[in-house]
C-alpha cells in the first residue's frame, strides 16, 4: 500500500542512523513497503561540503547524491522489515552498479530521490534508483544494500 507524505525528519531519525552533517534526506513521500520509497533532499548553500567543492562554483559532489538514495534505499529497507537501527540492525552500502551523472546538482535545488526494488535474496536487496531535479535527471544506478545484525 502507498502513503503519501509519510515522513518527515523526525520520523526519518528514527530510522536511520545517520546524522547532519551526513543525513542526507529532509523527507519521505510516497512508501511502497518492500517495493518503492520517494524521499527529497532540500540542497541549500550552507552544506558544509559547498566551502571546498568547489569555492565560487558550490556543485554537489556525485558520491553524496548516490549516498542520499542510499538513505533512501535504507529508510526503504528499515520500515519494509519494521526495524530500526537501534535495535542494532544495519543497512550498508554494499554496492553501485551503472552509476550515471547526468545533470550538476546546486544549491538551490531539490532532489527527488526514487528507488525501487529490483531483488532481494537473503539479507541483500538491490535497487533502481534515480535522483531528479524537477523533471531532469541528475543521476541514476543500481544499488546493493545488505542487512547486518
Amino acid at each position: 500500500m502507498s502513503e503519501k507524505g509519510v515522513m518527515d525528519i523526525h520520523e526519518i531519525l528514527k530510522y536511520l542512523p545517520h546524522r547532519p552533517p551526513f543525513l542526507l534526506i529532509d523527507r519521505i513521500i510516497e512508501i511502497e513497503l518492500g517495493k518503492s520509497i520517494v524521499a527529497i533532499k532540500n540542497v541549500t548553500m550552507n552544506e558544509p561540503f559547498f566551502v571546498g567543492h568547489f569555492p565560487g562554483k558550490p556543485v554537489m559532489p556525485g558520491v553524496l547524491i548516490l549516498e542520499a538514495l542510499a538513505q533512501a534505499a535504507g529508510v526503504l529497507a528499515y520500515k519494509s522489515t519494521n526495524t530500526l537501527a537501534s535495535d542494532g540492525t544495519l543497512y550498508l552500502f554494499a554496492g553501485i552498479d551503472n552509476a550515471r551523472f547526468r545533470r550538476v546538482v546546486e544549491p538551490g535545488d531539490q532532489l527527488r530521490l526514487e528507488a525501487k526494488v529490483l531483488k532481494v535474496k537473503r539479507e541483500i536487496l538491490k535497487l533502481e534508483t534515480a535522483a531528479y531535479v524537477g523533471d531532469e535527471l541528475a543521476c541514476s544506478a543500481e544499488l546493493i544494500c545488505a542487512r547486518r545484525g
